[in-house]
Formats: C-alpha cells, sequence, structure tokens
C-alpha cells in the first residue's frame, strides 16, 4: 500500500491576503500585528475576523502557530515562492492546457505594462546570452 500525503490545500483570496501580510512581515506574528498590517489593504478587516480566518488556515495547514507562547504566533506553512510555483502549476494545467507557454502569451496581451516589456526582453536576452545561465555572463 503506498502512503500518499495528502496535497496541500488551496487557499481562498481572503486566505491569500492574510499569506502575503505574513510573507511580507517575515516573522512569526500575532493576530493583531498581522491586523494591523492588512488595515493598509483592506481597511473594513476586524480583528476578529482575521483572528478567526488565522485559526482556520492553521486548521488547514496553511499556517504554523507557536502555542508556547501568548498572544500565539503564526507563520505560514509554505515559503511564497513554492506555494506561488504550486498554484501556478495548477492554474497552468487547468486553464491552459498545461501550456506554460499560452499562459505567457495570455498575460503578455494587456496585463503588462511597457517598463514590464522591457524588464521581460531583457530576461530573455539574458537567456539567450551563452554562458548566462551558468551565471557567467
Amino acid at each position: 500500500m503506498v502512503n500518499k500525503t495528502p496535497p496541500a490545500p488551496k487557499p481562498t483570496a481572503a486566505e491569500l491576503d492574510l499569506l502575503r501580510v505574513l510573507w511580507r512581515l517575515d516573522a512569526p506574528a500575532d493576530a493583531k500585528q498581522v491586523h494591523e498590517a492588512l488595515l493598509a489593504e483592506r481597511p473594513e478587516a476586524s480583528y476578529a475576523t482575521v483572528l478567526r480566518q488565522l485559526q482556520v488556515m492553521h486548521g488547514k495547514g496553511l499556517l504554523l502557530r507557536d502555542e508556547s507562547q501568548r498572544p500565539q504566533r503564526y507563520i505560514p506553512a509554505q515559503a511564497q515562492d513554492k506555494l506561488q510555483t504550486r498554484l501556478l502549476k495548477d492554474l497552468i494545467a487547468k486553464a491552459f492546457a498545461g501550456s506554460g507557454k499560452a499562459l505567457v502569451m495570455a498575460a503578455l496581451k494587456g496585463h503588462v505594462s511597457a517598463k514590464e516589456c522591457e524588464e521581460i526582453q531583457k530576461l530573455l536576452q539574458q537567456q539567450q546570452t551563452p554562458g548566462a545561465r551558468d551565471g557567467q555572463a
């Protein structure tokens, strides 16, 4: 019998907001700290709602919680880049039939500023330069 680990839960939009706050804080934070940091983005957010959402996210496995101190402190269970990569892979599989190229083409059509286009072009040129992938360029 193969023992498969259940897939990590996908965060909701509200949960992603709280994860972004925690990643930005870059340290374990209590509900009050998360609430205060979130107010800049969502001034309507109440402390009680933030606390409850953090508790739910802990229950889902999205957050780790240090219960050895009061107030309890929360930290994301996954690094930001790891979660973003997982969500992106899922989006590519579901919305773009597994094609990364289709995702990029859709993103470039009207979703990228002129400055961002320049940055992307520079990145692509670096990738095409011999030795650029090895850090030799």
